[in-house]
């Protein structure tokens, strides 16, 4: 078995934007592609952001038992880590790193232990969370509040976690997050 790191954070917490700086850092990281049952959104490509799976595929891959890990986020929408993704990557030898909601990152580590590394991006505030995500200009307001409640639930679930990264400066972030990661890599 390979490593891993696990990203997790409310949406709007800056937890891509870090991942993505970590991979351009990190030659020997390579991003695992969540598979999902829900439709692209914008400009989104199959293999490449996610595998799109139509509910039924998704439905029939749990039933072989095709997933290390998945849950349904948000109603009638699943997601979840492939095995095939999981060794496709340890095949390489890379050291797989997740971009996963809250839940998921609580269940890699669970899975894996010692073997991953889980951080969580923290927001300063839900308030500046939700200006963020007004910010994006995305998301209808119902669906900002929507995000916000369930920040709520998933910062009460920070202490799972290996690590907190608070993310009120992002470059203060990074290096942090880099410090981390760095020390995870030399054990």
């Amino acid at each position: 078995m390979g490593k891993l790191i696990i990203f997790s954070a409310p949406s709007g917490s800056g937890k891509t934007t870090i991942v993505k700086r970590m991979l351009e850092l990190f030659p020997q990281l390579e991003f695992s592609i969540s598979a999902t049952s829900r439709a692209p959104r914008g400009a989104e490509r199959n293999g490449v952001d996610y595998y799109f799976m139509t509910p039924g595929e998704f439905a029939a891959a749990v039933a072989d038992d095709s997933f290390v890990e998945w849950e349904e986020v948000y109603k009638g929408t699943c997601y979840g880590t492939l095995r095939s993704e999981v060794e496709r990557i340890w095949a390489k030898n890379n050291i797989i790193i997740f971009d996963v909601d809250v839940m998921g990152g609580l269940n890699l580590k669970r899975i894996f232990g010692d073997a991953a590394c889980s951080i969580f991006v923290m927001p300063p505030s839900v308030e500046e969370l939700r200006k963020r995500l007004t910010g994006r200009g995305t998301d209808s307001p119902e669906v900002i509040e929507k995000r916000v409640a369930k920040a709520e639930f998933e910062i009460a679930k920070a202490d799972g976690f290996d690590h907190i990264v608070i993310n009120d400066d992002l470059e203060s972030a990074v290096a942090a997050t880099t410090d981390i990661i760095n020390t995870f890599i030399a054990k």
